[in-house]
């Protein structure tokens, strides 16, 4: 078995121009977007471990918000989840999976959680 550090950002809402039909395609959409990030971690953490032995958790909103390209169109929120997913793995060598979760909060109706999930593994 292997050693294994997750990192987590839940429920981080960010505005996407993303949608198929017409109606959703003129304006950014909010998202609720959570990442999770498995990382291979050294060997021990000691009380003086230097945060360059991690992540910066700041590191996974970036890739949430502003590493998303500024008016670009995404059809599907699939294609949202593997830019963050993408974003992730050239940002850091040590990233071994990447779990996206997005939910379209514009298309609820009584609070369901309409949306996707998207895992990619580091090829």
């Amino acid at each position: 078995m292997h050693d294994l550090l997750q990192l987590q950002v839940r429920d981080f809402e960010v505005q996407v121009l993303t949608g198929v039909y017409s109606e959703e395609t003129h304006l950014p959409q909010p998202l609720r977007i959570s990442i999770t990030v498995d990382l291979v971690p050294p060997a021990h953490f000691a009380p003086d471990t230097p945060l360059s032995a991690s992540k910066s958790y700041l590191d996974l909103k970036h890739a949430a918000s502003t590493a998303l390209p500024a008016g670009v169109h995404f059809t599907l929120i699939e294609g949202v989840a593997d830019h963050i997913a993408e974003t992730l793995f050239l940002a850091d060598e040590r990233v071994r999976r990447v779990q996206v979760e997005i939910v379209k909060l514009a298309i609820a109706e009584a609070d369901e959680r309409i949306g996707i999930t998207l895992v990619r593994h580091r090829r």
